[in-house]
């Protein structure tokens, strides 16, 4: 339980860091990694909806508000696809490049600030035990979805 509570608190607090951190270019954390998402796919900085709520992990709902936000602030534009107009994507805007390279700077100067205090040593470390809790989870998360999407079996001997 230490270490639940201790990842929970650390997380809510690295999430209030960067959303200060962010506050200068009027962005939450989830629309930089929306943006940040975009502007790692390469040019045109391109995506579908359904790429993007995979790559960042937001629920449809939750990205559908980030892009209806993102795209007030014309930082993103939705169009259909070229191949197939029944498909929609989400493009940076100029504005929205020139606006995610800088709040990615001023976002990776912030993290690195939160865990200087943390040697190399300690750093890799931690890395690599993060990433074990995270891939185990992560699995055991995919598999209660995929039974709780298959259709329930009843037991031919139970009736």
């Amino acid at each position: 339980m230490a270490i639940v509570g201790r990842v929970t608190h650390l997380a809510e607090i690295l999430r209030g860091s960067a959303d200060r951190a962010l506050k200068e270019f009027d962005l939450h954390y989830t629309d930089l990694d929306v943006l940040a998402t975009l502007r790692r796919s390469g040019e045109p900085f391109s995506l579908t909806p359904t790429e993007l709520t995979r790559s960042v992990l937001l629920t449809s709902g939750a990205m559908t508000a980030a892009l209806h936000r993102l795209e007030k602030k014309e930082l993103v534009k939705r169009a259909p696809e070229e191949r197939d107009g029944r498909v929609r994507t989400v493009a940076l805007t100029k504005s929205g490049v020139k606006l995610i390279d800088k709040a990615i700077a001023v976002r990776f100067a912030d993290a690195s600030r939160s865990i200087q205090v943390l040697s190399d040593e300690d750093r890799a470390q931690l890395t690599r035990l993060l990433r074990t809790v995270l891939v185990s989870l992560s699995d055991h998360h995919k598999q209660r979805k995929r039974r709780s999407r298959s259709p329930s079996r009843v037991d031919a001997t139970n009736g």
